[in-house]
């Protein structure tokens, strides 16, 4: 018995924290500096906004992660990837202007992923308070159903996030594949024999939000285990 929960927490762990280890692990392979590319992540970000007409569209360094954001319209990406020289960079500059090019084109599935995104923040937060209470509220109540009852409630809140990161990742793989990889193509900013990683870094891209999400439920772990 005690073999099995040891090798089920493996299998939870695995699942947690797999593909954040697998993402890192592909955008590390292809941070190596290319001095031979013409610009940094940020050029061509720069340059493919122009390009689509979106010149109102701002590049910006962040060290919170590699997105696009719609409210201020700004494609932020992080150090490595703004003034890096790199398959990494570049893959990862022109996912994100491939989310301007959703938002400028309204397209269903990117509005249908903003709207998701803006009722589960609140949730989220919601979540978040919960947890923070439960050890007050194991004091004042001296119910250990009580507390079952609220890790529940946040295991489903948590979970939420995480599924609506899931039926959102069409949009996710639409940047990548049906919008960056052909440009990369098209454009020739990447040699043939770079691609294949290139591929790998968009498909990384593709599903970070997924990962960060599953992370999360760590959380609700941590608070099982007090």
């Amino acid at each position: 018995m005690v073999i099995l929960v040891i090798l089920g927490g493996i299998l939870l762990l695995a699942l947690i924290f797999g593909p954040q280890l697998w993402i890192r692990h592909v955008l590390s392979r292809a941070q190596a500096d290319r001095p031979d590319l013409p610009g940094t992540g940020a050029d061509l970000a720069r340059h493919l906004l122009d390009e689509a007409g979106l010149r109102s569209v701002r590049v910006e360094e962040t060290p919170d992660g590699d997105h696009y954001d719609p409210d201020a319209r700004v494609v932020r990406l992080t150090p490595p990837h703004f003034g890096g020289r790199s398959i990494a960079a570049v893959a990862v500059a022109t996912h994100e202007v491939a989310h301007a090019v959703q938002h400028a084109r309204e397209e269903p599935g990117f509005r249908r992923r903003q709207a998701l995104v803006a009722a589960i923040a609140p949730v989220f937060r919601l979540a978040q308070i919960v947890m923070a209470t439960i050890p007050l509220l194991l004091i004042l109540f001296h119910s250990p159903a009580f507390i079952a009852l609220q890790l529940g409630a946040i295991m489903a809140l948590l979970s939420l996030r995480v599924a609506i990161h899931a039926v959102t990742l069409p949009v996710e793989l639409d940047a990548s594949f049906n919008k960056a990889l052909p440009v990369l193509e098209a454009g020739g900013y990447l040699a043939p024999a770079d691609m294949p990683e290139a591929r790998r870094v968009l498909k990384a891209a593709a599903f970070t939000y997924v990962a960060a999400a599953l992370v999360t439920l760590l959380d609700v772990l941590r608070w099982f285990r007090r």
